[in-house]
């Protein structure tokens, strides 16, 4: 099913865009996996939480704006145009695809952002 609406996305990217680091984690599986571009991965909440410390140091702010959708079972696809205002004040968007999969329990276990940050930090 498409949509450029997913209530669970939506909330996903809310809190991301708030850099509320702490409501993302209550979302995952004490056994996460999250995928950043090509960075190397990043397993468990505390290899995500230092990740998840070090990209918002890094960024003033950001904005997801989901183009669509697609769920089947366990699993979203979101695409969406992500604006980051960089340190200098700066805004760049770009391209993002972003795949995650939940749990029996309704817990993320898998989070994948396919996005070249090239742009952003250039």
């Amino acid at each position: 099913m498409t949509s450029r609406s997913n209530p669970q996305a939506e909330h996903v990217f809310a809190l991301i865009d708030a850099q509320d680091a702490h409501g993302f984690l209550e979302l995952l599986a004490d056994d996460a996996r999250l995928f950043f571009g090509n960075a190397e991965p990043m397993a468990g909440r505390d290899g995500i939480t230092a990740g998840v410390g070090e990209f918002y140091a890094s960024i003033a702010a950001l904005h997801h704006e989901v183009v669509d959708t697609w769920t089947s079972s366990a699993h979203t696809i979101a695409r969406a145009a992500v604006t980051y205002q960089r340190l200098d004040g700066k805004q760049v968007t770009v391209p993002s695809a972003t795949i995650f999969r939940t749990n029996d329990i309704g817990k993320i276990d898998e989070y994948r952002i396919f996005i070249d940050m090239s742009p952003v930090y250039s």
